[in-house]
């Protein structure tokens, strides 16, 4: 499933009501990084040579966070959930919910090496819903491009 993404529900600044709390010290926090520092890792650079590179100052991008945000084609992250199975097969509880979670966690630590060009920002197993869960939200990113900035939001 992709999602819309909430990273304040992943890291569990705020429960859902299908969240059991007894649980939720079984949940696996990987990373939590804060989107707005990413995109300053990510794009400051290359923001301020695009900048160098402008003659006409209204096509000068004083946050390029901001102006992703505040775009009608794009949005700031993206988000991955993964489950196996459902909660009638891999409960959370359950020995098989148990096998899901290592399963996942597999998956996880081989993603940011497949994926070269998604930096993950946020990251979480959800072991306090139904069924164990993964969440990865990240930002696409090119680099070497010719056109706007050489290092850009894909």
């Amino acid at each position: 499933m992709v999602g819309k993404g909430s990273v304040n529900h992943n890291s569990r600044k705020f429960k859902a009501e299908n969240v059991d709390g007894e649980r939720s010290y079984l949940n696996v926090d990987y990373c939590n990084e804060n989107i707005k520092k990413v995109y300053h890792k990510l794009f400051d650079e290359a923001l301020q040579r695009y900048n160098e590179k402008q003659t006409r100052a209204d096509r000068r991008i004083d946050d390029y966070y901001e102006k992703i945000r505040n775009s009608k084609q794009e949005k700031p992250f993206h988000e991955l959930i993964l489950q196996i199975g459902d909660k009638e097969n891999m409960g959370a509880g359950s020995e098989n919910g148990n096998l899901a979670r290592q399963v996942l966690d597999e998956y996880y630590h081989g993603f940011q090496e497949r994926n070269l060009n998604l930096y993950v920002f946020s990251a979480h197993i959800h072991m306090d819903e139904a069924t164990p869960h993964l969440h990865i939200d990240f930002v696409p990113f090119t680099t070497g491009s010719k056109r706007g900035l050489d290092t850009e939001y894909l």
